[in-house]
């Protein structure tokens, strides 16, 4: 059975708070997160030969997923306010799965990880390729958005096996 100490989102009333992170040393931290968009054989084609008519789809992803990742702190509560050193996302296409294979890497120095930032940037830039694409296709599915990997921090590092 836990204990309410136990929570560190918690107040002594119960209520959602913000952790303070202000005795927690800065160390570099990284973190990398992908997703998947999949799509029809006639919505990859458009994708791969630039044919969508709202432009370049993975270009567009891409600006979208960095920006997502810099406005993380904006749309989930309790994510501190964090100063990236980096966000790079790869987007490829996967004509075997007939899907948008995104990877997002966030960098920081800080007091604080960058899970949630690259967690953002890669479900941003899926669902902005959902957008650029929904024209065309309605029933796209975005999956497997998860953590690969994060580095630095008191909890150490993680490194999924897919």
């Amino acid at each position: 059975m836990k204990n309410m100490d136990d929570f560190t989102h918690f107040n002594e009333q119960g209520r959602a708070k913000m952790v303070d992170v202000g005795e927690k040393d800065v160390t570099e931290r990284k973190a990398t997160a992908a997703a998947r968009v999949l799509v029809s054989r006639e919505t990859f084609e458009l994708i791969r030969t630039g044919g969508m008519k709202k432009g370049d789809v993975l270009t567009v992803a891409q600006i979208a997923g960095v920006m997502g990742a810099k406005k993380t702190p904006q749309i989930i509560p309790m994510c501190h306010p964090v100063m990236v050193n980096g966000i790079d996302l790869d987007l490829s296409l996967d004509e075997e799965r007939c899907s948008v294979e995104i990877k997002a890497t966030v960098s920081c120095s800080g007091k604080t990880g960058v899970e949630m930032e690259a967690l953002t940037a890669a479900s941003v830039a899926a669902l902005t390729v959902y957008d650029m694409c929904k024209a065309v296709q309605k029933d796209m599915v975005i999956t497997d958005v998860r953590l690969l990997e994060k580095s630095g921090g008191v909890h150490g590092d993680f490194h999924r096996e897919e």
